[in-house]
C-alpha cells in the first residue's frame, strides 16, 4: 500500500512539474506572439529581434506589467493608438493561441 501511495505521489509531482513547464513555455510563446504582432503594427524591420526583447522584458518582474509597460511604451513611441486595457485583451488572446500551440505540441 505504501508503494502505491508513493507511486501516486510521484505521478502527481511529475504532472505538476510538466504543467508548470508547459505554462512557462506558453507564457514565452504568448510574449513572442505579442512581440511579433506589435512589431508588425509598428513597422519594425526586425520583428524577431523585437519579439525576443518582449520575451526578455517578462523576466524583469512577476506578472504581466513589465511586458505591458514595454509594449505600450513602444507602440506609443511609434504613434500607434493603444490603451493598456486593449493591450491586455490582446495579451489574453495571444495566451489562448499560445496555450493551444504549446499544449497541442505536448500532446503529440
Amino acid at each position: 500500500m505504501a508503494d502505491a501511495f508513493h507511486d501516486r505521489e510521484q505521478a502527481f509531482e511529475a504532472k505538476f512539474k510538466l504543467d508548470q513547464e508547459l505554462e512557462f513555455r506558453a507564457r514565452a510563446r504568448r510574449n513572442k506572439l505579442l512581440g511579433l504582432w506589435a512589431a508588425e503594427t509598428m513597422g519594425v524591420a526586425d520583428a524577431d529581434a523585437y519579439a525576443r526583447a518582449v520575451v526578455a522584458a517578462d523576466l524583469e518582474e512577476p506578472g504581466d506589467d513589465d511586458v505591458i509597460r514595454k509594449v505600450l511604451k513602444d507602440l506609443t513611441d511609434h504613434n500607434v493608438e493603444m490603451t493598456e486595457g486593449r493591450l491586455r485583451i490582446k495579451l489574453e488572446k495571444m495566451m489562448a493561441i499560445a496555450r493551444d500551440q504549446i499544449y497541442g505540441d505536448a500532446a503529440r
